[in-house]
């Protein structure tokens, strides 16, 4: 049996349910003429001698100005288009200006959406005022210069004014006594804040707290709440009456999920009539697979149950809803289920998750429904205490607690009885402990599911990145994302790398193998201690896996402390973000990362004057997901390695390579420590999309006179 859609848990939810109500769809032909003149007017303001170049002083680059036309032709014939920019192209600028033109003058929504902060915080402290300026200097462009933008956040970044009270006339029930000074720091921060985000907040708020506070609770709605009394309700005014909404992936991807589109007799991704760019659109099609699936956690029901009631312990009084409003019978189905819960998470972890931190599910019902009946009571008694209350906030708070019981119950179910035959289901330790365990699930593909919720929207949809391609070919690409037959366009990078970067590669460097292990850990402690320590200036070096990092910092600290190098490691050191920024400041640090920092980092100068990498991206075949997949592959007569496990190693080789070159004038050394891009087939692939095409080989015997890094 096939489940009819994933049932949604989402914690950050921006609540597009009613904000919309009421606000008038723009005409599917409103201001045709505007989809006539865009491409010309583009076409003039990236000209060689047109106004970013004579008015903002401004560098004419040809690639740019091809984005641009592309962009424009795609919104104004409401088209989808990839394009693929690298490095140097100005591309946030090459959609930012048709993009802003063309929503002001059509009233229609402009959704731009990222996948980092960085980017996000680049557009609107930056992009977005040099577009105002040439709005504003020009006289033909002065009908866009007062265009009103919007960053979209989950709902649960929000202080709710409703729920605030609510949290303040039930502190006794909802909070212990050392949680009353946190209460009363947020009640006296509603008091002085003019946006209610939880980031602002320095130090960020006990959790258990601002559970009951923030706007992701069924007591905030348009009912109780107004944008006078409800910082989340201020937000969607002004969502409502931007022009431009920037979001980023996670969140655009959960709201699509979840089904939060308009109508489909009706144009748009996420509003009637939007149009949309999607940057740093590589990661869309691995974001997509986590939102459209499940997570259902112990962490998340057990946190849910404590809303409802948690029993008193040693010297801590009963909290909860049902502590104040509830019957002995009510806190017993909460006890029953609490129980219930822990046996159940227990039981995985003892009896699949002993040995390993991830497991495929690829029976039905591999576990007891040891939930079922008790979550099922909960969601019955939760009913009749409903019908006993009054309409308000206390009931539409505790009737969004049911619904979330109601949502564990089918989720759970779902998973037990692998309901969806196009999902993958898993069981896995997660959390920085790995205590916490999750019942996962996503889909196989979600190509269909993209291109319904993307391409088939008859709006302009553009999704592009500096890597979208492996090579010259965005075919890979195009089938993950449902976008096959869409016009794609690509452009290289501007800047000068046969000049700027120098290319060495470790031709002795032991090929991984789990027998060799610990050769293979001894070199990379050598070499990454040598290639790191050679350099003036910082180094960025990419693991594939945390134990591979764990273990080579271990090797190196010592070293690195006598030669007085800052030396940072992801999972350690601070947010992503924290460690860019000591990167950058310091100049000649040494960064570990994996995952995340092969994308995303941008430090130009010679604080980055090398990146390392360490191993080939090769993704884990054995993760269900991979696994999946390779097995549909295999079932249509495919080769997983040829047409999944490649490309997706090639465009995650050319991010870390990305990481290098960010400016015009940067310099620097690319040094690949993974012997099988010379001695492999496939490594001719690597080989290829480097953008420096003539590389040096070295080895331990000679790395002291072969080595010679190419240094600010």
């Amino acid at each position: 049996m096939r489940a009819s859609r994933p049932v949604r848990l989402i914690e950050v939810m921006i609540g597009l349910n009613d904000p919309y109500a009421g606000q008038s769809e723009p005409s599917e032909t409103s201001n045709l003429a505007t989809a006539a003149f865009l491409p010309d007017l583009v076409e003039n303001v990236f000209s060689p001698s047109g106004p970013l170049v004579r008015d903002l002083k401004l560098e004419h680059r040809p690639e740019q100005a091809q984005m641009a036309l592309a962009v424009a032709q795609a919104l104004s014939s409401n088209e989808p288009l990839l394009f693929e920019a690298g490095t140097g192209v100005g591309k946030s600028l090459a959609y930012l200006l048709p993009g802003l033109i063309f929503a002001v003058a059509t009233k229609r929504q402009f959704l731009v959406s990222s996948h980092t902060i960085a980017l996000q915080e680049q557009i609107l402290h930056n992009d977005l005022g040099l577009c105002r300026r040439l709005f504003h200097q020009l006289p033909e462009l002065h009908p866009y210069q007062d265009f009103k933008t919007a960053l979209l956040v989950g709902r649960g970044n929000y202080l709710c004014g409703t729920r605030l009270g609510q949290a303040i006339e039930t502190k006794t029930e909802l909070f212990p006594n050392d949680q009353m000074a946190e209460l009363e720091r947020l009640a006296d921060w509603s008091q002085t804040t003019e946006t209610g985000l939880l980031q602002e907040l320095m130090p960020g708020p006990l959790h258990e707290v601002w559970d009951w506070v923030n706007a992701d609770g069924s007591a905030c709605n348009s009912r109780n709440c107004t944008p006078e009394t409800c910082f989340y309700r201020k937000a969607l005014l002004k969502v409502r009456q931007a022009n431009l909404i920037i979001v980023n992936h996670s969140l655009l991807f959960a709201l699509l999920g979840a089904g939060k589109h308009p109508r489909t007799d009706v144009a748009g991704i996420l509003h009637p009539q939007d149009f949309a760019v999607l940057d740093e659109a590589h990661r869309v099609p691995a974001i997509a697979t986590e939102h459209f699936g499940d997570r259902l956690s112990s962490y998340g029901l057990n946190r849910l149950l404590a809303r409802l009631y948690a029993a008193p312990g040693k010297g801590k009084k009963a909290r909860g809803l049902l502590a104040r409003i509830g019957s002995e019978r009510d806190r017993e189905c909460v006890r029953r289920a609490k129980s219930a819960s822990d046996t159940f998470f227990a039981t995985m972890r003892e009896t699949l998750l002993e040995k390993r931190d991830i497991v495929r599910c690829n029976e039905e019902n591999w576990a007891e429904p040891l939930l079922e009946t008790p979550l099922s009571d909960l969601h019955k008694t939760l009913g009749d205490r409903l019908n006993q209350l009054e309409d308000g906030p206390l009931r539409d708070e505790l009737n969004g607690l049911r619904q979330q019981v109601s949502s564990y119950a089918t989720g759970i179910r779902n998973c037990l009885s692998l309901a969806g035959e196009d999902h993958v289901y898993w069981v896995e330790r997660v959390g920085r402990k790995r205590e916490t365990i999750a019942l996962r699930s996503a889909p196989i593909d979600v190509s269909a599911q993209l291109r319904e919720r993307l391409f088939l929207r008859k709006t302009g949809v553009v999704l592009t990145s500096a890597t979208l391609a492996e090579g010259t070919s965005m075919e890979s690409f195009q089938a993950k994302v449902g976008a096959d037959g869409q016009t794609a366009e690509q452009v290289f990078s501007p800047f000068d790398f046969d000049r700027n970067m120098r290319v060495f590669i470790a031709s002795d460097a032991p090929q991984p193998s789990p027998r060799e292990s610990r050769l293979d850990a001894d070199y990379l402690v050598e070499m990454v201690q040598f290639c790191c320590l050679r350099m003036r200036g910082g180094s960025l070096v990419l693991f594939t896996s945390y134990q591979d990092l764990r273990r080579t910092a271990e090797g190196v600290a010592a070293a690195f402390a006598r030669e007085s190098r800052p030396f940072y490691q992801q999972g350690r050191d601070g947010s992503r973000q924290e460690l860019a920024r000591r990167l950058l400041q310091d100049g000649n640090a040494i960064l570990f990362g994996t995952e995340s920092f092969w994308t995303g980092i941008d430090v130009p100068g010679p604080s980055l004057s090398q990146v390392i990498i360490t191993r080939l991206p090769f993704e884990n075949p054995s993760h269900p997901i991979a696994e999946a997949k390779g097995e549909a592959c295999r079932a249509a007569g495919g080769s997983p390695f040829v047409e999944l496990t490649l490309p997706d190693a090639l465009v995650k080789f050319r991010q870390g390579i990305g990481r290098l070159i960010r400016r015009q004038n940067d310099q620097g050394t690319i040094t690949i420590l993974d012997s099988r891009i010379l001695h492999r087939p496939y490594g001719r692939e690597f080989l290829a999309v480097l953008p420096q095409r003539q590389f040096t080989r070295f080895t331990k015997t000679d790395c002291d006179e072969v080595f010679q890094p190419l240094e600010v």
